[in-house]
């Protein structure tokens, strides 16, 4: 797997603080009709993770680090499809991602866009269709609403052991499922200065619940485990809606730095269930590290779960703005002893 003979080109943003490095052109084949198929394919294949190490590892990434793979649409309807990766593997959505890869298929010219006004960018991802609704002022980006697929509460109230002491979790799904727990209930704040807390115990909430029978998705056992635990701060409600911070450990104890896409898609669909998030009202979310998405409802949705109903399910859609910061033409040297990099945690 050491063996990385072309060079591996890539597009570097980050959204609201948490990188996203794009690679237009995989020097390999990842195979499949659909891109969930291709998320599959590439979790077995050797060549294909080699690249994933290659850009997320030290000395090229660092342990949060986050990117994707463009591949082919499902479809003429999508005007790409995206494998999203990260240093444990391959997710199955990415809120921060999809909206820095709205901003780069405007700012690189492969969806065609309005001076003025708003152009959608269609994607497939292994969780189904999103849409990134790209702003544009005088030719400048400006802004990036992503639509979400449906979104919806699983469960309220688990009784979860952890290292101090049982809490409870609410899990919902937002392309991916995830858990929520009030940072008081663990004693602690979503501030920098708990963040090995935070971390630890997001970790041992995600692995308590990751192989029970509410993380099993009805449909798409593709779609199954937790993904991440939101452990979040309520600042309480105004008029325009409620307004939170929250930390999303995710994977096997990474740190978003982003208020987290996804994530904010479920907690738009629990804050929805609970009545404290109506269409028109906005959720104001902020991340660890200071930085804000704006949530809203665009309205109801429908999930065909064969037998058994989804309720409470809503189109979310999440608000904010990705910036380019780099561009690399990584290579990989085949005396190098340390191959395609080396993990520390």
């Amino acid at each position: 797997m050491w063996h990385i003979t072309s060079r591996v080109r890539t597009v570097d943003y980050h959204t609201a603080g948490e990188p996203f490095r794009i690679v237009p052109e995989v020097p390999v084949d990842i195979a499949g009709a659909t891109v969930a198929e291709r998320r599959v394919f590439a979790q077995q294949s050797g060549d294909v993770d080699a690249i994933r190490q290659l850009l997320v590892r030290e000395p090229r990434g660092h342990a949060d680090m986050y990117g994707g793979f463009i591949v082919p649409p499902d479809d003429d309807g999508a005007d790409f499809g995206v494998l999203f990766w990260h240093g444990d593997g391959y997710s199955t959505a990415c809120g921060h991602g999809t909206i820095a890869l709205g901003v780069w298929a405007v700012q690189s010219g492969r969806v065609a866009a309005a001076t003025d006004g708003v152009t959608p960018v269609t994607m497939d991802v292994p969780s189904g269709r999103v849409v990134a609704h790209v702003r544009c002022e005088a030719g400048v980006v400006t802004g990036v609403l992503f639509e979400n697929v449906p979104s919806y509460p699983v469960a309220r109230g688990i009784e979860v052991a952890t290292s101090v002491g049982p809490v409870e979790a609410d899990l919902a799904f937002g392309g991916a499922l995830y858990a929520s727990v009030e940072a008081k209930a663990l004693g602690l704040s979503v501030v920098p200065a708990d963040y090995v807390r935070l971390l630890q115990l997001g970790r041992e909430i995600k692995w308590a619940l990751n192989d029970s029978r509410l993380a099993r998705h009805p449909l798409d056992d593709r779609l199954s485990g937790v993904y991440g635990t939101i452990i979040y701060d309520d600042l309480g409600d105004s008029p325009e809606g409620p307004h939170q911070r929250n930390v999303t450990v995710f994977a096997d104890g990474r740190i978003d730095r982003s208020p987290c896409g996804s994530g904010s898609a479920a907690r738009i669909a629990l804050l929805a269930d609970a009545g404290r998030l109506a269409p028109g009202q906005v959720l104001t979310h902020d991340s660890i590290a200071g930085t804000r998405f704006l949530g809203r409802v665009r309205g109801p949705a429908s999930v065909d779960a064969g037998s058994s109903a989804i309720r409470g399910a809503v189109i979310p859609e999440v608000e904010g703005m990705a910036y380019r910061t780099g561009e690399h033409a990584f290579v990989l040297d085949p005396d190098d002893p340390i191959g395609t990099g080396l993990v520390l945690r």
